[in-house]
């Protein structure tokens, strides 16, 4: 069965975002300087290549993403053309209750489907396709309501040298304890650390 891997920055605090949505204070929030060190950058391009589907958020696909990476792929002397090139190509997921394909976002639609049933089921059952692995980038409500619902199997937490003291985090939906084992952490020259956290099943 196909793995759900989250892939997601943070604060050393825990939050993804400010109270209002801002993240300018990662060192690399998709922006056309990409401010990570090499090593870094191949963790996160190869992490990529292990998968074949992306989950995506209403507000994600409203907000430009699949508009944002396939204008990367223009340019192949930018240093984030493979990743960007990897996520132009690969299936996309949206996960919506009131948008259809009729609607435009931007980017539009390309490898792109809608799926507005119940969560639990969607993944499910795209979890027993064949193919690679499955992730998921955010926004925080979706991410925290995939982590509630026991979906995500891998945790790649991107823990940024920075405390903001209040904003989003992806753990608040929780009703209880997660349980979770450190696979593996690595500090990157940048001052980002990655820990890597699987959910202990029963």
């Amino acid at each position: 069965m196909r793995k759900l891997i989250l892939e997601v920055q943070m604060s050393i605090d825990g939050y993804i975002a400010l109270p209002n949505g801002e993240t300018d204070w990662m060192l690399w929030n998709w922006g056309s300087e990409w401010n990570w060190d090499e090593k870094l950058r191949k963790y996160h391009t190869e992490l990529t290549e292990t998968i074949d589907c992306i989950l995506l958020s209403r507000q994600m696909a409203q907000e430009g993403f699949i508009a944002h990476w396939a204008k990367v792929t223009e340019n192949r002397n930018d240093p984030q053309f493979v990743f960007a090139k990897h996520i132009a190509d690969t299936k996309k997921v949206v996960f919506t209750k009131t948008l259809d394909q009729t609607f435009p976002i931007p980017g539009g639609w390309d490898n792109t489907s809608i799926a507005n049933g119940d969560i639990e089921s969607e993944i499910s059952q795209l979890k027993k396709q064949e193919g690679k692995d499955i992730i998921v980038y955010g926004g925080a409500a979706f991410v925290s309501s995939l982590i509630k619902a026991g979906l995500i199997d891998e945790f790649h937490l991107l823990i940024n040298p920075v405390e903001v003291g209040n904003g989003m985090t992806i753990f608040k939906e929780l009703d209880g304890k997660l349980n979770l084992a450190l696979v593996k952490a690595t500090f990157f020259a940048c001052g980002i650390a990655v820990l890597k956290y699987v959910q202990k099943r029963n």
